[in-house]
């Protein structure tokens, strides 16, 4: 059944603010919208607790022992403040219900999307960054309403809402505040008891670094804040406290990285292929989810290609060996779809519709596990009509024929 239930600005705008030759081998299947299939919907609803908060940018997770771990930026009034923070939640009963959201990680300044990751070693990570994208808005002193809670548009409530922002915005020098700008990573030993202090990681994107199989862990991002704005791919032999760089990923030609290439995923096929997806927004292909690939353990990376309209995308291998990339619609139907390839990555099927019935483009960044009964469950964030601020929301689903 379907069923959404209360519970208890643009992205684009924001990679703008924050700087944000294909193989020939390699054929892509056609990406046509008008051919998705309908994945099998046992259940969508929503899973937000504190509507007072704006949800934005998670990650879901799986741990060996079933429980589920989702993490995403909270804390926040809209799509661009400064209020950001890391919560996180858990599920021992495959998302029915979920506990209450906590605090992982609350900086002097806002911070952003979040990946989560158990590695091999029981360890749980969590990633994010810190973004200064907001001042715009406070210098100037207008604009904060486009960013605001439908209804926050009389003066009153603007002034209110400049002087929360001040409040917050001075709680740190301005030699402060850029030196607190990072990528970043929290560790737990302890199953999410106790965490960390933050440590760098050189590149963010939102669902975090990946587990490979030779026990190295791979993160496939972008630098933020080194004035490079590179895209590339870091490792970790310590168990995510200690990253070095592995590998630029190469420029198509005709595009640029740091307006057009964000928000990479990977993926490490049962073959060993290593597959890194990425949000391009170049003028070929805008919109669409390139992807490049390496088979020599991340060293060297093949020239991105295009795959699909729709970004950004989350990776999952399953348990039979295909892999599913998910990722935001942006475009009527507005939504979430999935596509599976069953050779390697090296080809991608048809569109399945995961939700098709949003409002506009300020959804998205599906992540998807698979369950122990095989079926899959999908969280993203979303603007809906009869909520002020965006929530999360879940599909519980089956592929076709599963």
């Amino acid at each position: 059944m379907n069923s959404d239930f209360p519970p208890s600005t643009d992205r684009r705008h924001f990679l703008k603010t924050a700087g944000v030759a294909s193989l020939g081998a390699i054929v892509v299947q056609p990406c046509l919208v008008s051919a998705a299939d309908e994945a099998i919907i046992l259940e969508t609803k929503i899973i937000s607790q504190q509507p007072e908060f704006y949800h934005g940018w998670s990650t879901l997770a799986r741990r060996d022992d079933g429980e589920l771990w989702l993490t995403w930026s909270g804390g926040r009034v809209s799509h661009v403040c400064p209020f950001g923070q890391v919560h996180a939640m858990t599920s021992k009963d495959d998302g029915k219900t979920w506990t209450w959201p906590r605090v992982l990680l609350d900086s002097a300044i806002d911070d952003r999307d979040s990946g989560v990751l158990e590695t091999a070693q029981g360890s749980l990570l969590v990633t994010t960054f810190t973004s200064l994208a907001y001042e715009t808005h406070l210098k100037s002193g207008k604009g904060l309403g486009e960013y605001s809670a439908k209804g926050w548009s009389n003066e009153a409530m603007e002034e209110e809402q400049l002087r929360r922002w001040k409040a917050c915005h001075d709680r740190l020098t301005d030699e402060e505040r850029q030196a607190d700008l990072g990528e970043w990573l929290i560790r737990s030993t302890d199953g999410g008891k106790t965490w960390s202090t933050r440590l760098p990681t050189i590149v963010n994107s939102p669902h975090g670094p990946i587990q490979l199989k030779d026990g190295r862990l791979l993160y496939v991002g972008k630098t933020l804040w080194t004035g490079e704005k590179k895209i590339g791919v870091c490792e970790s032999k310590d168990d995510g406290v200690t990253w070095k760089w592995l590998a630029d990923i190469p420029t198509r030609e005709g595009d640029e990285v740091e307006k057009g290439y964000h928000e990479l995923h990977a993926v490490e096929a049962e073959d060993g292929t290593l597959i890194a997806q990425i949000r391009n927004h170049n003028k070929e292909n805008a919109g669409w989810t390139l992807q490049s690939d390496s088979t020599d353990g991340g060293k060297t990376w093949s020239v991105p290609r295009p795959i699909c309209y729709g970004l950004p995308s989350h990776l999952l291998k399953l348990r039979d060996g295909r892999l599913l990339m998910s990722y935001g619609h942006r475009r009527p139907p507005f939504g979430n779809q999935a596509r599976i390839s069953i050779d390697n990555g090296r080809t991608w099927g048809e569109a399945l519709s995961i939700s098709s019935d949003g409002l506009g483009g300020d959804l998205g960044y599906p992540s998807t596990v698979e369950l122990g009964d095989g079926s899959l469950l999908t969280v993203w964030y979303e603007t809906m009509k009869e909520h002020k601020l965006a929530v999360l929301r879940q599909a519980h689903w089956t592929l076709p024929g599963a």
